[in-house]
């Protein structure tokens, strides 16, 4: 937690991963992020995997340090006070659609005198509007066809899903980064703005960014599956003697002279240059070219040392290289997480589960960061909120919670699961 953005609040209406992402990098550099929900939990608040008590950890940590109010979004007079939140705070963050009561026009025209000029980021699937999510845009992206073992058929083997909702997670981040250039826009000329942010675009854009997309047309064709090998260089996942998988990377020349140091393969690789004609400290292209060969070298060595001595070598070397974990093991890791200053203590999670908890990932040297704050609970936040930016009264607020509008503090809800 660091204080950046401490002058700066954000209404975020939002669920599932991308938009509570962009909330969550704000609120660790110090903003206060006010997340709306529906006062029964938005569509992510029950998102598996649940504790006994049935608190869900993926959105205990994807929102915290935010604030929460909960309301009944399907009343008309729910949705008129989370507009109305939206209209006075002058920043939000959604995925709601643009077409929902919270459009980026019924957020201006609730404004009201002293209010900064509106300004929203809204996550949608696809430009042209329509529904998405972060496997079905990977669908569309064409690395699910390109990922699996190198002798898969290309017409026939299936596609490979990746694991994390890397779609939504960059989309997040680059939301995050698309609300605070808007600000600064905001600060120099006193215009809000509007920005969309299609799911979609942020998948096949990154494509592009990447040069995968010009590749296929230049080549005409599709890229061919490579296992675990790394594409266009020379890197792949290695077994030592006693079973232990472990990635190397040698990307410049650096790291490929220290590779073939701590391997000790000098002698065989020479002789595979002399045998192909190239040279294998020229660059990434002949090692990529001849990898299966060169592989082959490589491994013969793993095989024949413990994962403790190989590991020793290659650190000596400043080597590129990291063992396989299961999730499980990641996470007790003391190189990963226990010495790792990104982690503080446990926060008095909703949960009631103590577990290491992230700060922000960016490093301020010269700023002492601050402890991971907790997730809220749904509806911690509503009455202070409704008072403070809306100036109700506790009378008015206490008529709204009556009526069912507004929601207080879960805390002491009990859940049969």
């Amino acid at each position: 937690m660091y204080n950046l953005l401490n002058n700066l609040s954000i209404i975020e209406v939002s669920s599932f991963v991308a938009s509570p992402t962009a909330g969550l990098y704000c609120a660790q550099m110090g903003a206060e992020v006010i997340r709306v929900d529906h006062k029964a939990g938005g569509l992510d608040y029950d998102r598996y995997m649940l504790t006994k008590e049935g608190r869900s950890l993926s959105w205990e940590n994807l929102n915290r340090a935010k604030k929460s109010v909960a309301l009944d979004l399907r009343s008309g007079e729910g949705r008129e006070l989370c507009v109305a939140l939206a209209a006075k705070t002058g920043n939000c963050i959604t995925n709601l659609p643009e077409k929902s009561f919270l459009s980026h026009e019924a957020m201006k025209n609730a404004q009201v005198d002293g209010a900064p000029d509106m300004t929203s980021v809204r996550i949608m699937g696809w430009h042209d509007g329509r529904q998405a999510m972060d496997f079905t845009v990977n669908a569309a992206s064409g690395y699910p066809l390109m990922t699996g073992p190198e002798d898969w058929d290309m017409e026939t083997a299936p596609p490979v899903n990746q694991v994390l909702p890397a779609w939504d997670f960059i989309t997040g981040a680059y939301c995050a980064f698309a609300l605070l250039a808007a600000l600064r826009h905001r600060d120099a000329t006193g215009e809000g703005s509007e920005v969309r942010v299609p799911l979609g675009d942020v998948a096949i854009g990154t494509t592009a960014n990447a040069g995968m997309m010009a590749e296929m047309l230049y080549r005409g064709s599709d890229r061919q599956r490579l296992g675990n090998a790394i594409w266009g260089a020379f890197g792949r996942d290695f077994r030592s003697k006693d079973g232990v998988r472990f990635m190397v990377a040698a990307l410049t020349h650096k790291q490929w002279a220290g590779l073939v140091e701590a391997f000790g393969v000098g002698l065989p690789i020479s002789k595979l240059e002399a045998e192909k004609g190239v040279n294998f400290a020229a660059g990434d292209r002949p090692r990529f070219e001849h990898r299966h060969a060169l592989f082959d070298i490589f491994q013969t060595v793993a095989g024949s040392h413990d994962y403790k001595a190989l590991a020793s070598l290659m650190a000596a070397q400043g080597c590129t290289f990291e063992k396989y974990r299961t999730a499980y093991e990641a996470a007790n890791d003391p190189d990963l997480v226990a010495d790792n200053p990104l982690f503080g203590p446990s926060p008095a999670n909703p949960s009631g589960f103590d577990y290491p908890a992230t700060r922000s990932f960016a490093n301020l040297p010269a700023c002492k960061p601050g402890d991971p704050a907790p997730a809220p609970y749904l509806g911690q936040h509503s009455e202070e909120v409704l008072t403070e930016r809306l100036g109700l009264s506790s009378g008015a607020i206490g008529k709204l919670v009556d009526a069912g509008t507004v929601a207080l503090s879960d805390q002491n809800k009990t859940y049969n699961r």
